[in-house]
């Protein structure tokens, strides 16, 4: 059964497109992977793909684009007979077809960095997930710390903030030149050469399958 993963944030800048070539591309080594990209027309996720398949590396990574709700249905239907799993890039608000996704996606990841307006932002996208549970309490959720710095004080009294209202994931994404440069280039960071940033996309990918296998 195909599995769907949606990338949410209403923060503009807070990563959602980079989280989602990132875990599209990673999860295409092992299995057959669509990305459909539902921030359009800015369509981050879509260039990308552009870049990645003019460079013949496609391989088992498919990209679709839907501009509102009913486009992200409709290819979320095609797509489950094609594909394992389906990586869901979200519009930076709470629309239509971000409600959408929370009743289709078997897991949402929350894209979050240590500022106070991504902060607030994330609390009220937490406010629409618990509405959402309420018809599908199956629905999973876990924050995403994303370029974060170890270093900073801000960073860690956030963490503990966060982590008190909603379940986190272990891995963490570092504020790291790799990540614009490998999206500027159609690649993913496992394709690159930054180690860590590697290491932590493919921890990344690892613990979401863990949770989605339950």
């Amino acid at each position: 059964m195909t599995k769907i993963i949606g990338i949410v944030q209403v923060k503009g800048g807070a990563g959602r497109s980079t989280v989602s070539t990132n875990l599209a591309a990673t999860l295409s080594k092992q299995s057959t992977t669509a990305l459909i990209d539902c921030d359009i027309p800015q369509g981050t996720s879509a260039s990308w793909y552009a870049l990645r398949s003019a460079d013949n590396k496609a391989g088992n990574l498919m990209i679709a684009t839907a501009s509102d709700h009913k486009q992200m249905v409709e290819q979320i239907q095609t797509l489950s007979n094609r594909a394992d799993y389906i990586v869901l890039d979200a519009p930076p608000r709470i629309a239509e077809v971000t409600r959408a996704m929370l009743m289709l996606a078997e897991l949402i990841i929350i894209p979050v960095g240590a500022t106070a307006a991504e902060l607030w932002a994330t609390s009220d996208l937490l406010e629409t997930i618990s509405e959402a549970q309420k018809s599908r309490p199956q629905l999973a959720y876990r924050l995403l710390w994303n370029k974060y710095r170890h270093v900073t004080k801000s960073a860690k009294e956030l963490s503990g903030e966060v982590e008190l209202e909603a379940p986190t994931l272990s891995t963490r994404l570092g504020f790291r030149v790799a990540y614009g440069d490998a999206l500027a280039n159609g690649l993913s960071v496992t394709e690159y050469r930054d180690r860590k940033a590697k290491q932590e996309v493919t921890d990344l990918t690892n613990e979401i399958i863990k949770i989605l296998r339950g």
